[in-house]
């Protein structure tokens, strides 16, 4: 706790000084961070077309930088050739482990009629970039290929090798063709010892103002299970006590009301301990006190009203779909839950099946795990890595917080977290808390926050390439 508290304590130094206006990258380097984006928009990689061609064309424009062909590959499994990857490689002056930049390449799909824009044009309006992807992740795909383009004819030379590696399926849960395909099969083209993902960071704003970035040490573990009931089924006029649907209804509704308990880590007692100096009142000192040991009861209760902290708090376990019955006219013979739960990193899926089957309280129903799960540690919030960030966040944004996070969600940081290599999430892709669009209609971003990722990505590389 000592610890924490010294990490808590530095932070706030973060929100003494006044906001100023953030450097921006040259203009021509600006310009090709732009032209990036509107061609990884028109591409279009959507899960079912891959993101193979966008691979090949971020591959050339590295080669006609200036990088050598054995440090541009292109890559995809032999039975999933629309699914490419690309890697490339920035030589530094020592064999230490390297500096590894993780992206990936796909967007989720969109169609134009939803949309007041063309979702696969990027369109200026009004000092707003529209464009599927934009704000996940092409926008900082673009400023991590603008930046290391940059480096290259800066002629600078990193410490350590600098890997930036955009990859496949993200956005499609986890098939085996991506991230975690690159770690298991092509471990030495993205060995690192360090590993930033921007697509895991986060960087708030609210009312244009600024507030944080968030440095994510860890995200909870995505577990889906299926919850079934069955019977001999009969005819309607003949309804018993043991229809499927009833059952299952039952089992649920305990669900609905069970709250799992409070588990907090080294990442989220810094994250309040953060978010309290930027909220007021009674939130200011709830998110202060739990970020203490033994927080009061009226203080855990009031959290966990609001959505965005009791996710924080725990692990939760959701039913996301049901399916019931096979005929207006018939009883039920099956029904069928999915419940999707998001688990703190330390919690095995084998216990949250047994809380999950303690909870519905009905042994008829069959439960089991719908896919293996993938256990990600926790990456520590190191002092190197989180006053690193701080550097370069207050030099571009004096008074804005760096707070160590974990995520609610999930990201490919956890194929570099199993595979043993310290993963943190980084991004300064300003986003607004009250009215983010990743994943929705008309995606964006300001040109001023993409102009001042570009150049923030850029700062990021140095300083973490620079460190041996």
């Amino acid at each position: 706790m000592l610890r924490l508290s010294l990490l808590a304590a530095s932070f706030a130094l973060a929100f003494s000084a006044c906001a100023e206006a953030a450097p921006v990258p040259p203009a021509a380097n600006t310009q090709l961070a732009r032209e990036v984006l509107s061609q990884l928009v028109s591409t279009a990689s959507v899960h079912s077309k891959g993101s193979t061609e966008a691979a090949q064309l971020m591959a050339k424009r590295f080669l006609d930088a200036g990088f050598a062909p054995e440090d541009v590959q292109v890559l995809a499994p032999p039975q999933e050739p629309s699914k490419g990857n690309v890697v490339i490689r920035l030589h530094g002056k020592t064999r230490d482990k390297a500096l590894l930049y993780l992206g990936h390449l796909d967007v989720v799909e969109a169609k134009r009629e939803d949309w007041n824009f063309d979702p696969f044009t990027l369109t200026e309006k009004d000092g707003w970039l529209y464009g599927r992807g934009t704000i996940d992740m092409l926008g900082q795909d673009a400023a991590m290929i603008a930046s290391l383009i940059r480096l290259k004819q800066e002629g600078y030379v990193p410490e350590r090798d600098i890997i930036l590696a955009l990859t496949a399926d993200e956005e499609a849960g986890g098939n085996y063709v991506g991230a975690k395909w690159l770690v298991a099969e092509h471990r030495p083209l993205v060995d690192a010892g360090l590993v930033i993902n921007p697509d895991a960071g986060e960087a708030a704003q609210k009312h244009g103002r600024s507030l944080y970035v968030a440095v994510e040490t860890s995200e909870k573990i995505y577990m889906v299970f299926q919850a079934e009931a069955t019977d001999k089924g009969g005819h309607s006029s003949r309804p018993t006590r043991a229809n499927p649907i009833y059952r299952l209804a039952r089992g649920l509704n305990r669900l609905s009301d069970y709250t799992f308990p409070l588990h907090l880590n080294d990442t989220t007692r810094l994250y309040f301990a953060g978010r309290s100096k930027l909220a007021t009142g009674q939130a200011s000192a709830d998110m202060l006190a739990v970020s203490r040991p033994n927080p009061p009861k009226a203080v855990l209760d009031r959290l966990s009203a609001d959505v965005e902290t009791n996710i924080i708090l725990r692990t939760t376990c959701v039913a996301t779909e049901i399916q019931g019955g096979h005929a207006e006219n018939a009883l039920p013979q099956r029904a069928r839950a999915t419940i999707q739960c998001r688990v703190i990193p330390g919690e095995s899926e084998e216990d949250t099946m047994r809380t999950l089957a303690k909870v519905l309280a009905d042994p008829s129903l069959q439960l089991k795990p719908v896919r293996p799960s993938v256990l990600s540690p926790e990456s520590p919030p190191a002092p190197a890595v989180l006053s690193g960030v701080q550097r370069v966040v207050g030099a571009m944004w004096p008074g804005v917080a760096v707070i160590p996070n974990m995520a609610p969600g999930a990201s490919d940081s956890i194929y570099t977290r199993s595979g043993g290599m310290p993963t943190y999430g980084v991004d300064a892709m300003f986003d607004d808390l009250d009215d983010g669009r990743a994943h929705g209609r008309d995606e964006r971003i300001s040109v001023k926050v993409f102009e001042e990722e570009i150049e923030f990505t850029y700062r990021m590389m140095k300083e973490f390439s620079s460190q041996q």
